[in-house]
């Protein structure tokens, strides 16, 4: 492990110099590579250099130790080689953790999709209500939220929402919300008082640069419209809604909340961008063997992960089989303990097939 660091250490020092050379500098995405990269190895780079430091102290504590006498001196001495040693077994705990690869999506802005699925209307409201989940969370987080495209239901639910989140840490936050969501509750349309179950699907895709993914124009094709629904003046007056397809793939993205065609142009762009940049690795995923597999939940959109039981106020997150007693305070986007817990339990995996 500590030839790895050192390896670490080396590297860094030389994106350092790599990055104050004059063609470095002129060139803006050898920069932004190379830059990234140096900023991946700062927090290991700098937990090393403090366990360096700690060794370095305790050593000469050490041998104080073996030449002092005095028995009081001695056991101020004791004291501080103790605490030393507890501040290296933690520092050697981070240093694993620094050394477990790290998700280069972690830091990205996302876009989330959900649709409604099992459960008619009652899932429309259920998509409307984690919608309003992840706003406030975002909200909480000092987030961005930006509505994409909707298809809204005529309760007042969402048969499809695509929205974005902007903030630093975005990604490596929401991504355990990938998969099936479940709700068991009396709906508002339900005279006779029985609870029913549905369900609503959550994808949170990584937004892209534009320098992650080469887009040829020519495999674009461009259709604009007039949007539907309410939303003002322009609609359904001027062409303002786009959507694009990607040829060779046939995803499809589109945009009709801005009253702009370029900013939904943009947004649509955005989306695409990020469908296509999942695609791509997804393909890389399958391709690893499937014990290798780290990330808790990593393209299994098909699995249940969540419960959220009204009458017994209780979440369920199925991957750590954990219960909240919480329910409204989760819908109101309280998701740090639950998110924690799940990022916790990625670690330990994470750490198991690393130094196994």
């Amino acid at each position: 492990m500590f030839e790895k660091l050192e390896l670490i250490q080396k590297r860094y020092d030389e994106l350092s110099q790599l990055l104050a050379q004059p063609e470095i500098v002129t060139d803006p995405r050898r920069l932004q590579e190379l830059g990234k990269e140096k900023a991946a190895l700062e927090d290991v780079v700098g937990i090393y250099q403090e366990y360096k430091a700690r060794s370095k102290e305790l050593v000469e504590l050490e041998a104080l130790l073996n030449s002092q006498a005095d028995t009081e001196m001695m056991a101020l001495i004791r004291e501080e080689v103790s605490k030393l040693k507890e501040q290296q077994d933690a520092l050697l705990h981070r240093l694993k953790l620094s050394l477990v690869p790290k998700d280069p999506n972690d830091d990205k802005d996302v876009i989330v999709e959900i649709r409604a699925g099992a459960g008619g209307e009652e899932a429309s409201l259920f998509a409307a209500d984690l919608f309003r989940m992840y706003s406030r969370y975002a909200q909480s987080k000092g987030w961005q939220v930006e509505i994409v495209d909707s298809s809204p239901s005529s309760i007042g639910g969402f048969k499809e929402l695509i929205f974005e989140i902007k903030g630093k840490g975005a990604f490596s936050h929401l991504k355990y919300e990938r998969g099936v969501h479940r709700v068991q509750r009396v709906p508002i349309t339900e005279a006779s008082g029985r609870i029913h179950t549905s369900t609503a699907t959550v994808a949170v895709l990584p937004e892209a640069e534009e320098v992650e993914l080469n887009i040829n124009p020519d495999d674009l094709k461009m259709e604009f419209f007039r949007s539907r629904g309410a939303g003002g003046q322009n609609v359904n007056k001027v062409t303002t809604a786009v959507r694009i397809t990607h040829l060779p793939t046939g995803i499809v993205a589109s945009c009709q909340d801005e009253r702009s065609q370029i900013r939904n142009r943009m947004k649509a762009m955005a989306v695409l961008r990020a469908r296509l940049l999942d695609l791509e690795q997804r393909k890389q995923s399958e391709s690893i063997d499937k014990e290798r597999r780290m990330q808790v939940g990593s393209a299994q959109r098909a699995e249940k992960i969540r419960t959220y039981n009204f009458p017994q106020n209780r979440v369920t997150d199925h991957r750590v089989n954990l219960s909240f007693h919480n329910l409204q305070q989760v819908l109101d986007g309280e998701l740090d303990e639950i998110i924690e817990a799940l990022s916790s339990k990625e670690q330990v995996e994470q750490l198991e097939a690393a130094f196994t």
